[in-house]
């Protein structure tokens, strides 16, 4: 089990990134959340099979067609036991 946490920078908001975001996380069976900052980037925690994890941060590095990414910063966290689905939070 992985959990990492991921701050996704660039023209990320207004772009559909959360919602394309929670699709490709509940495709991948990962539990979690994303949200947007204050500060224009996304905010997103999530948990689960190391391989598939990887998988979300490989697809965080491009996102939705009109996003442009311009980084992904990754942090590891300790796993949530129990946590259940992948949420669009505020």
């Amino acid at each position: 089990m992985r959990r990492i946490r991921a701050l996704v920078s660039g023209r990320v908001q207004g772009v559909a990134f959360r919602a394309s975001t929670v699709h490709e996380a509940h495709t991948l069976g990962l539990t979690g959340w994303v949200r947007n900052r204050a500060d224009g980037s996304v905010e997103l925690e999530a948990q689960g099979d190391p391989v598939r994890v990887a998988a979300l941060l490989a697809w965080c590095a491009h996102g939705p067609p009109a996003a442009r990414v311009a980084g992904v910063d990754v942090e590891e966290r300790d796993a949530i036991p129990d946590e259940d689905g992948f949420l669009q939070r505020r």
